[in-house]
């Protein structure tokens, strides 16, 4: 696509100029983004969850003072991804690894995000660790319309019993004036082997692509956006074989999925994770063909990345390069998570006249 470069920033607004053209045209900007927390769990044993393994929980002192340490340091980067080109938080960002509502509360209401006002959309999943995903928006940018958890039934290839994992959150709405949905993931993990756990994030990725392809049923235009950490890299049979995502935009059929994490992983070995010495990229958004358009009187996407500051990641050590985590060794490290965030831009063309004379 035509390059871009950043003409004028505002807090509420980010225009970026098409230099290739003759008439200069003006964008907004906003940050769709996702985050995996790191066992963001409150300090209080919930008799009915299996909360007390937690890293927070193990810890024999201190635990309101890591508690809100811990917040503090997840607003941070919440408030910085995107800020570079949207000078803004995101206006949308999916989490997983939260305990519950109060714990994401506290981190909207933390005095790095406190201006931004984020409401939350979450409900309480099944999970045997009692981790949740989660969607933060701000309230000026986004307005949910429908909001709906889906269960997903996976069974243990060898005792065929039930797994009790994360539900799949998804989420209607309208972002600045344009309809979108946002699909929230956190799928099974490798516990036990990728090999042997594969079949479960392969049935994530069935029900993932069942939601997609009902919503695209009643509107084949409709522009989605699935996120999450899904525990496999975008090469995975997962996302490739069941997703069917696509790493080259112009080649994504009519209904078809795009993945711009794909060559960031397979052409520059980016990762967002890392496990002896080798980077996964298992946090990922993708997205439909209709955000691919270069019509640009509506959201269409920009570019993605991945929020890999030089303060989230460990500086010496066996683990220097790593995503700096918060827990470690049976302690808290202050530090942030074993995952990177991951953000897509989204622009879209605005006249400034009709922009200023808005309210």
């Amino acid at each position: 696509m035509k390059s871009l470069k950043l003409l004028l920033l505002t807090l509420a607004i980010t225009y970026v100029s098409n230099i290739e053209a003759q008439d200069e045209k003006r964008f907004k900007i906003h940050t769709v983004a996702f985050y995996n927390l790191e066992n963001l769990f409150d300090t209080i044993n919930d008799p009915l969850k299996y909360d007390e393994a937690s890293p927070i929980m193990e810890l024999k002192a201190n635990r309101s003072e890591v508690y809100k340490k811990k917040i503090k340091n997840m607003a941070l980067v919440v408030a910085g991804i995107g800020n570079d080109m949207a000078n803004n938080a995101p206006a949308i960002i999916g989490v997983c690894e939260i305990e519950n509502r109060k714990v994401l509360e506290d981190l909207v209401n933390d005095p790095l995000l406190l201006s931004k006002d984020y409401g939350i959309i979450h409900f309480d999943g099944p999970d045997k660790r009692s981790i949740d995903v989660a969607l933060l928006y701000q309230k000026a940018l986004f307005r949910p319309i429908e909001s709906t958890s889906h269960e997903l039934l996976i069974y243990d290839d060898l005792t065929r019993k039930r797994v009790y994992t994360r539900d799949q959150l998804l989420v209607y709405g309208k972002l600045d004036g344009d309809l979108i949905h946002v699909l929230v993931n956190h799928w099974p993990s490798r516990s036990g082997g990728e090999a042997r756990s594969r079949s479960k994030r392969v049935g994530a990725a069935k029900l993932n692509k069942r939601l997609i392809d009902s919503l695209q049923s009643i509107d084949p235009y409709a522009k989605i956006l699935t996120m999450g950490d899904l525990n496999d890299d975008p090469t995975n049979e997962s996302v490739k074989k069941v997703l069917k995502a696509r790493k080259d935009r112009k080649k994504v059929p009519f209904k078809g999925i795009y993945n711009p994490f794909e060559k960031m992983f397979t052409e520059k070995g980016y990762g967002t994770t890392a496990y002896r010495d080798a980077w996964s990229l298992f946090d990922q958004i993708m997205m439909t063909k209709p955000l691919l358009s270069n019509d640009y009187s509506s959201f269409r996407f920009w570019k993605a990345g991945i929020y890999n500051k030089a303060f989230l990641t460990n500086k010496r050590g066996r683990y220097e390069g790593y995503p700096f985590r918060s827990f470690a060794d049976g302690g808290f490290t202050d530090g942030f998570s074993d995952h990177f965030p991951v953000y897509v831009y989204l622009i879209r063309e605005v006249e400034e006249d009709k922009e200023t004379t808005k309210g």
